[in-house]
């Protein structure tokens, strides 16, 4: 069984969800929309699905180096965790702050900053390819000796804390501003005003913001979202957005040493020739959010199709220790080519039809491959039959 402590609290999520909807609601503040919401999610459920196949490399190199070249090895106990705590969220700070200094890096964490919405689905909203531009940033621990499963848990839970301050629901925290980060210094952070802009990177403790010069109080309210929105309900796109940007940009540069430097200066970098750095402008007096709408049978199908994909994800997270590599690689592809279609019917594409038909059919043949032994076979037949004659008949 995966015991993460990311992977652990994923009930945890869905209820507090719950909770900060009904607590917006008494605000009378609109909070959440259904297609950004399952957006965001599903950049977490791809997350975690291909970091299952990455994080093999991250924590591998990490083994590795603790086992080899360690200049000690620190037992573990209550006082160490605090420390290797308080150490791997300096790590996280220099590596979220990279994450937003150097356009390459750029490209992993953007994915978290698309939404143009501030609640807490918006934490689950994370980029599958940011692992690998900030991993090493915490190998300098696994140098002192802190023990690879201890540097796990610190990770997990330094992740879980970020989780909660993703709202809109709490206001300031009088004395725990000081020194934690909080809801309101993480919507600073999340704005896309100039003035917000690369500010408050913190994981956990604030403090490092503010030894290091990048802190910013909240004053106005932040506009959420990132200068060029995305416009986009999928998340595999969402993910590559900004790689396929930077190819197009990398063309119109001539010169090898600018290219390079394009790919490790600050996001918005051209060479002179090109009209030079690209400040954040404030946002436009007319800024709308992205948005389409379907109908609401559509997005009730939508809501009963991702309730079943999410108890296939949850199943899958928590006992992908015990599955071998075919079936994670068959139920990895069918989640994200779901999360996929259903962008697709949001955005009222016109392959939406016949490839969720086709998504429907190869979903039901995944369930039956992987559970065909726990139910009797005309059960478990029967079940698969009416799901999918359900599902055709809710699409037509």
């Amino acid at each position: 069984m995966n015991l993460s402590p990311v992977v652990i609290a994923i009930p945890m999520y869905f209820i507090l969800m719950a909770v900060e909807m009904i607590t917006l609601r008494f605000q009378k503040h609109p909070g959440y929309r259904l297609n950004d919401a399952i957006t965001n999610i599903n950049c977490g459920v791809i997350s975690q699905v291909t970091g299952i196949f990455i994080k093999v490399l991250s924590i591998g190199i990490y083994v590795l180096i603790y086992e080899n070249l360690a200049f000690y090895h620190i037992p573990n106990n209550v006082w160490t965790f605090f420390l290797l705590f308080f150490l791997y969220d300096f790590c996280y700070y220099w590596a979220h702050r990279m994450s937003h200094e150097i356009n390459l890096f750029w490209g992993g964490h953007v994915v978290h900053h698309s939404s143009e919405e501030y609640n807490l689905s918006v934490a689950l909203r994370q980029s599958s390819t940011q692992t690998i531009w900030t991993f090493f940033f915490y190998f300098p621990l696994a140098l002192l000796g802190f023990d690879p499963v201890m540097l796990v848990l610190a990770s997990g839970i330094n992740l879980l804390y970020q989780f909660w301050i993703h709202t809109e629901a709490i206001d300031r925290m009088g004395f725990l501003e000081k020194f934690m980060n909080t809801p309101s210094h993480h919507r600073v952070h999340h704005g896309r005003n100039p003035k917000y802009i690369d500010k408050n990177h913190a994981g956990t403790f604030i403090v490092f913001d503010k030894w290091f010069g990048t802190f910013q109080e909240e004053e106005e309210k932040p506009t959420y979202g990132i200068t060029t929105p995305i416009n986009s309900w999928n998340p595999v796109w969402v993910n590559l957005a900004h790689y396929a940007n930077m190819k197009d940009e990398l063309k119109m540069i001539p010169k090898w040493s600018d290219r390079v430097k394009y790919l490790f200066y600050k996001p918005g970098w051209l060479p002179d020739s090109l009209g030079g750095y690209r400040a954040p402008q404030e946002v436009e007096d007319d800024y709308q959010k992205f948005d389409t709408v379907v109908p609401a049978s559509m997005n009730w199908y939508i809501f009963a199709q991702y309730f079943l994909i999410l108890l296939l994800t949850g199943f899958f997270l928590f006992q992908v220790d015990s599955f071998t590599w075919l079936p994670k690689i068959l139920v990895s592809t069918i989640i994200i080519w779901t999360t996929v279609s259903f962008s697709g019917i949001f955005e009222k594409r016109i392959w939406y039809l016949p490839q969720e038909v086709l998504r429907i059919i190869s979903f039901s043949g995944l369930v039956f491959f992987l559970i065909q032994s726990l139910l009797p076979l005309p059960i478990l037949i029967g079940i698969l039959a009416v799901y999918c004659l359900g599902s055709f008949f809710w699409l037509w």
